[in-house]
């Protein structure tokens, strides 16, 4: 079955730095696309970053762009997400997703930005 489990995240001050961690089971991770998307307090799904299946292209939303880097791992079967220059506006509970699957969903980890 497919697992997707979220880790990494926390409490920190505005400008820091947090890097999570997507460990990913039961699919071909090795030849798909992997992405992370955040949900805010009150605000619905917005995408972050992807990564392609050999890490050859990766991707960001705006919002991220400069601060956050995607990578991923294809013997360990993981993703991460390095996240620096933090900002309040980050705060959200972070998912890694399956684009060819988007309905599997692990359990998110929260990140929280604030003084």
């Amino acid at each position: 079955e497919v697992q997707l489990v979220e880790s990494g995240g926390g409490l920190v001050s505005p400008g820091g730095s947090l890097r999570l961690s997507c460990a990913a089971s039961g699919f071909a991770f090795d030849v798909e696309a992997m992405s992370w998307v955040r949900q805010a307090p009150g605000k619905g799904l917005e995408w972050v970053a992807s990564i392609n299946w050999n890490s050859g292209s990766t991707f960001y939303a705006d919002s991220v762009q400069g601060r956050f880097i995607v990578s991923r791992d294809n013997t360990k079967h993981t993703i991460d997400l390095q996240m620096d220059s933090l900002k309040p506006d980050d705060t959200a509970v972070y998912y890694c997703n399956r684009p060819n699957a988007f309905w599997d969903w692990g359990q998110g980890t929260q990140v929280t930005v604030s003084p």
